[in-house]
């Protein structure tokens, strides 16, 4: 893709068929799992935000990088898909784990949600 994004739509939209079916699947668990968040495009990325980025998730070639890392409780699970910065790929040539990023970002949302009642109380 040679320009930006605006919407996760047309990010979906620059990719193969199969691609883009894996894109709206990730989206759709993400969604259901955060059904407040709200999407974005960020770094040119989809992004699903609430009180802060839940999750960016990207196309690459041979995989679906899912970003940032899994949460303390969920690395040993997730760590035969971590990628050298910690992030998560997900071989395009292997079952995508759906359940497993629903259960990261139901963790981050919960972390969020603390976040936020943190700040709450400090005003």
């Amino acid at each position: 893709m040679s320009t930006a994004p605006k919407c996760i739509d047309e990010y979906i939209a620059g990719f193969p068929p199969k691609v883009q079916a894996i894109l709206e699947k990730i989206r759709a668990t993400v969604r259901r799992a955060a059904p407040d968040a709200e999407e974005r495009i960020s770094y040119r990325m989809p992004s699903f935000s609430l009180n802060g980025v839940l999750i960016y998730f990207a196309a690459f070639q041979k995989h679906i990088g899912v970003y940032p890392p899994a949460p303390a409780e969920l690395r040993k699970e997730a760590s035969r898909y971590a990628g050298e910065k910690g992030n998560l790929r997900f071989p395009l040539d292997r079952p995508i784990p759906y359940s497993l990023i629903s259960r990261i970002i139901k963790v981050r949302v919960k972390e969020h949600q603390r976040k936020g009642q943190k700040r709450g109380k400090r005003k």
